[in-house]
């Protein structure tokens, strides 16, 4: 099976793998680049980022590549709408939008020119988006890492929506080999978005540490727990989630990231202490199959074996 080019908006991407913009700060300008560089799009992971940093880490990706870069933010963030004003200034190529749903961002995507991609669960909210001018969405499964929106497999929800919408449809959620990317196209999608992946990577942006971390994971260790946003979330059992799972644990200090906070922990501070290599009052955030992934590669020959496994699949 030979691999189909993707086209959001006005970008095409020569391969339909879109790298998951996962925060904070895994996902930065160096990851992304790597994965535009091999014909993918790459996202760089704008929550919990200030505009100066995103600035920045628009810059840097741009220096690195020639390729189509976007970023993700979370709806739920308090700041949504300054850091995506803040990106199409940079002159980001898309947005990918998730944790809660936005009509406000498409005004937006449509004053600039911008690909607006929100990631959603269901038929109803697709048909949405498309009506309100997304170019593409994310289709997301319960097998996803960080936020979820629903308990459906991802492969339960390909089908309908694509039968519901006429734009492109990128199904996420439990996507780790070629043979996964093959069988998400043969039901519809005209791509696939890989985080858990890509987290796995040289150019991720996880410290040492965590990335180790995510090679020891097994099926046990991958949990749900209750965020601060008002969704569930996929993580890898620490000792920080398993507090969080049996009961709140209030931050001493509040930062006001969230539009609407649960204040049953402070979500950015915990995801960055993951990022920074700390285990054990951090929050490691993971799609379902992460325990699948036994090394840690470049994104050169991780795509590189993507290829090779689609080429293998029967058409």
């Amino acid at each position: 099976m030979k691999l189909p080019e993707l086209k959001i908006g006005n970008k095409t991407a020569k391969i339909p793998i879109v790298q998951g913009g996962m925060a904070i700060r895994l996902s930065t300008a160096r990851l992304a680049a790597a994965v535009a560089n091999e014909g993918g799009i790459g996202l760089i992971a704008a929550s919990g980022m200030t505009h100066d940093e995103l600035r920045y880490e628009i810059k840097l990706a741009r220096s690195l590549t020639n390729g189509v870069i976007g970023i993700n933010i979370m709806v739920a963030a308090s700041d949504f709408a300054g850091i995506v004003k803040t990106a199409i200034d940079a002159g980001i190529d898309l947005i990918v939008a998730g944790a809660g749903f936005s009509r406000d961002i498409f005004g937006l995507g449509k004053e600039s020119g911008t690909p607006i991609v929100p990631i959603v669960s269901s038929v109803k909210l697709a048909k949405i988006s498309e009506k309100l001018g997304a170019a593409a969405v994310v289709v997301e499964g319960k097998e996803a890492g960080g936020h979820l929106g629903t308990d459906t497999s991802v492969r339960e929800l390909i089908e309908p929506i694509r039968a519901a919408v006429k734009f492109p449809v990128i199904a996420a959620g439990g996507v780790l080999s070629g043979k996964d990317i093959a069988a998400m196209i043969k039901m519809g999608a005209n791509g696939v978005q890989m985080g858990s992946r890509f987290a796995a990577s040289e150019e991720s942006n996880a410290a040492p540490g965590l990335k180790e971390y995510y090679l020891k994971s097994k099926p046990e260790d991958v949990v749900v727990i209750h965020s601060p946003v008002g969704l569930p979330g996929r993580a890898v059992r620490t000792p920080f989630s398993k507090l969080v799972m049996e009961g709140p644990v209030p931050p001493k200090v509040c930062d006001k990231c969230l539009k609407a906070c649960k204040h049953n922990f402070c979500i950015v501070r915990a995801l960055t202490r993951a990022q920074q290599g700390d285990l054990e009052t951090g929050l490691v955030f993971t799609g379902e199959y992460m325990p699948q992934i036994k090394e840690i590669l470049p994104v050169k020959e991780i795509i590189a074996r993507l290829i090779k496994e689609v080429e293998a699949e029967p058409d």
